[in-house]
């Protein structure tokens, strides 16, 4: 079977209703609908998970009416045809209530990604996530890069990108542009990479 470039693999709704029979039938599967192609996302390891808890708790003492909801399946790219999980969103902690397993990314701040040690790495979250939340007109994503030990923050979306995109390596601090308006303090991210 020849895969079309120009065309998604499936329709949207036929992929949500395999992204909950596989998160149901296989433990730990995560999976995406991204430029209209499925990809499958690594199960987090430990340290993954404490990055996430550690940024929670950071954005929590700077914010405490937001929340950051880790593992939100959100609606991405042009038009919604897109489906992501990003490791958490940045939102008023009532974002959600109601909205099923896709949301509508109006409410996102910051959507945040920490790489894991899958060989998908590279083109998910350099590429292909800023991409599809800039289309949405995300503020700011946030990529907290364990193999390169360094963190990027990419603001302003115009519609298609991120216009501008700031590297920092582990133990300098990072200031989240606003709406997130953080300055985060990156030397702890140097205890848990490999």
């Amino acid at each position: 079977m020849t895969v079309m470039a120009d065309r998604p693999h499936m329709l949207t709704e036929d992929f949500e209703a395999v992204a909950r029979i596989g998160a149901r039938e296989v433990e730990g599967l995560r999976l995406e609908f991204i430029d209209g192609v499925i990809r499958s996302k690594a199960v987090p390891d430990g340290d993954h998970g404490r990055i996430i808890v550690w940024l929670s708790r950071i954005c929590m003492q700077h914010h405490p009416d937001l929340w950051l909801h880790a593992g939100q399946g959100v609606k991405v790219e042009q038009y919604r045809e897109g489906r992501a999980i990003p490791d958490g969103v940045l939102a008023h902690e009532d974002a959600f209530v109601g909205q099923g397993d896709w949301v509508d990314p109006g409410p996102i701040l910051m959507a945040v990604e920490v790489t894991s040690w899958d060989s998908d790495t590279e083109r998910r979250d350099r590429i292909e996530k800023p991409r599809a939340y800039a289309s949405t007109g995300i503020p700011v994503y946030l990529l907290i890069d364990r193999l390169e030990c360094q963190v990027l923050v990419h603001s302003d979306p115009d519609g298609q990108r991120y216009e501008t995109v700031r590297t920092v390596p582990f133990g300098k601090d990072v200031r989240l542009p606003d709406p997130v308006g953080i300055v985060l303090p990156t030397e702890p991210l140097k205890d848990w990479v490999r």
